[in-house]
């Protein structure tokens, strides 16, 4: 069997590796892929975002039997759709239903329209109403392009006038395109974030193993938002009876409410969740794999990947048992000195043999005359897996120090917080 994976990141590599678990996979392209993942796929150079040339590619080759489209542009470019037309069954949601994420206005108001627990908010497509309505709006709050921004699109604002300035980068600076045309202005909720991935066919809905993302850029939860520094799973904040609420509150009305909305969702659904003294609520919703979650989630996975992706595709998930390991992971991103802002690429890097149950995710990477070196802010991320939280996170970072390239930097307290509770 042949697979395409739509993609080049970390995520991506991390989906490519559990797939090819599976011994009928004959051979995964990776579209375009990048130079880590040049050694567990065939990589193709064609942009994640050129649908065109994606379809292209399916047709020439002529034997894709199966695709995964793992990021959030090509999903609400209606790649699924354009492949579907073609015969090759996806993974993943088409077009009207990846809106989910990428209308945050279209996000909000589903929420409210079908009372799912969510921060109040307001969406404004005209600045100077935004501005006047900040003059009496509580701070702090949070400020959120409509449109898909790679993650950075949310700023949190802790006074007026930095509220004030967020909406004249987003409205008049288009500091994220066409993205930032529309603006939700929400609550500021405070409590523990959980990430919650989870496969759904429109029929049924199975979360995957929780984790806790660390956006921040530097340690302490400080520094610029970035696309993610690193993850573990599970979240200790995320009991079973935080889970079975969740379920009934806000997992699956989403499902029902997008099957009601003419939208039905097959692939997975990201619930980006605070847990609030009033109770869990939605921050966001992805329509696809998280970054770096699923560098965490797929390792704990025991069920085979491509036989629950066919199952949602195929709308019978219901049929197909989804079983994850007792064991614990850490996953800890090496980015580019400076990043998010401006950083050099083309460092040289070394890699040294990783110990214990760990795996390398190369995220931004490319290989020249076989020399692999640095082509993205993040890098890559060092992925380990243990009995509990405190080995896997200690073994991430014994094997972190066997990545080596100029101006190379990590934060150094991924899992601190949720140690802290685990260990009570």
């Amino acid at each position: 069997m042949n697979i395409m994976v739509i993609g080049g990141g970390g995520r991506e590599h991390a989906i490519i590796k559990k797939l090819a678990e599976n011994e009928a996979v004959t051979k995964i392209y990776a579209l375009p892929g990048n130079g880590g993942i040049a050694a567990d796929a065939e990589c193709v150079d064609v942009k994640a975002t050129d649908i065109d040339g994606i379809e292209a590619f399916a047709k020439e080759s002529g034997d894709i039997d199966y695709a995964v489209v793992a990021p959030d542009d090509p999903l609400a470019m209606g790649c699924v759709d354009r492949l579907q037309e073609i015969g090759i069954p996806c993974f993943g949601p088409v077009a009207k239903a990846a809106v989910i994420e990428s209308s945050k206005v279209f996000a909000k108001d589903l929420m409210k329209k079908y009372g799912i627990p969510t921060a109040t908010y307001e969406t404004f497509d005209d600045m100077d109403a935004a501005l006047a309505y900040l003059d009496d709006a509580p701070i702090p709050t949070v400020i959120k392009a409509d449109g898909l921004a790679l993650g950075k699109g949310v700023i949190i604002a802790e006074t007026r006038d930095e509220a004030k300035a967020a909406v004249r980068k987003m409205m008049e600076e288009k500091a994220f395109g066409e993205s930032g045309s529309r603006i939700v202005i929400e609550e500021f909720l405070t409590g523990p974030e959980v990430s919650v991935l989870s496969f759904t066919d429109g029929r049924t809905v199975v979360p995957m193993i929780s984790s806790q993302d660390h956006k921040r850029a530097l340690d302490g939860d400080q520094g610029l938002n970035t696309g993610g520094m690193g993850t573990v799973a599970p979240n200790p904040y995320y009991t079973e009876d935080v889970a079975r609420e969740c379920m009934e509150t806000i997992f699956l009305p989403t499902m029902e409410a997008m099957n009601e909305e003419g939208r039905t969702f097959q692939g997975c659904l990201y619930f980006g969740l605070m847990l609030t003294e009033n109770g869990p609520k939605v921050i966001e919703y992805n329509c696809r794999f998280g970054d770096p979650e699923t560098q965490v989630v797929l390792p704990l996975l025991k069920s085979d990947l491509l036989t629950i992706m066919q199952a949602v595709t195929e709308q019978r998930l219901a049929e197909v048992d989804v079983e994850f390991s007792s064991e614990n992971a850490c996953c800890v991103v090496v980015a580019s000195g400076g990043y998010p802002a401006s950083y050099e690429k083309g460092k040289e890097m070394t890699i040294g043999e990783m110990e214990g149950k760990t795996d390398i995710f190369i995220a931004g990477a490319k290989l020249e005359d076989g020399v692999l070196k640095t082509s993205g802010g993040r890098v890559l991320g060092v992925t380990s897996v243990a009995d509990t939280l405190e080995e896997a996170i200690a073994l991430a970072y014994r094997n972190v120090e066997k990545v080596q390239f100029d101006k190379a930097y990590h934060r150094t307290d991924i899992g601190r917080r949720a140690l802290e509770v685990a260990k009570g």
